[in-house]
């Protein structure tokens, strides 16, 4: 995938290794540790709202884009993969050489999208201090080690909307890096297929 790309594994064998997978989407248990901080470094990062009920992110999809936009001005990065749902967002980033800073994208990306929601007139939660608690104040990173760490979380952003039942098929959900990946011919538009019945046998609980 730019990255020493292999042709697609069959669904059932993509299927069993995101079930296999060690991301999780309750981050609420996720112990507290030191960051990974590489120059030049290659991370996978998941940011989710505070309200797993919410669709704040796809409801105010142009607000979010905005958001990355000003930030990678000011903040230079390359998005590898991306995919937007409801409630929480994945985001596989590269930064540039001598850069180990993702945190304060991630920030400011968060901080951004809140302000800009909070512009329109949107009702956002607030923590005792006052302080919007649109977001989790944790998020998930992973270091990508290597081109076939690389190849399986661009695998796990693309299906994650099947994952969580909003589409039997990768290709209909309409917030992802997938269909740059088709347009460049690094996938085809039919990648994963109709998951629909196969996922469904792996007893995944969507959510």
């Amino acid at each position: 995938m730019g990255k020493g790309a292999k042709a697609p594994c069959p669904r059932a064998s993509l299927v069993a290794r995101i079930e296999r997978s060690e991301i999780r989407d309750n981050l609420s248990a996720m112990v507290r540790y030191r960051r990974n901080l590489i120059e030049g470094g290659t991370f996978f990062l998941t940011a989710t709202l505070a309200d797993r009920t919410s669709s704040a992110l796809t409801d105010y999809i142009a607000l979010l884009r905005r958001a990355f936009r000003l930030t990678r001005r000011e903040h230079p990065f390359t998005i590898d993969a991306v995919v937007v749902l409801p409630d929480h967002m994945h985001i596989i980033m590269t930064l540039p050489p001598e850069d180990a800073n993702f945190p304060i994208r991630l920030s400011l990306i968060k901080r951004r999208f809140t302000a800009a929601i909070a512009k329109t007139g949107a009702k956002i939660a607030r923590h005792p201090n006052r302080e919007a608690a649109l977001w989790q104040r944790r998020y998930w990173e992973h270091t990508i080690r290597d081109d076939v760490d690389f190849e399986r979380h661009v695998d796990y952003v693309h299906f994650n909307p099947v994952k969580h039942g909003h589409v039997t098929r990768v290709s209909d959900w309409p917030y992802s890096s997938f269909h740059r990946f088709v347009q460049r011919g690094i996938l085809p538009e039919d990648w994963a297929g109709d998951s629909s019945q196969t996922y469904a046998s792996f007893g995944e609980r969507k959510g």
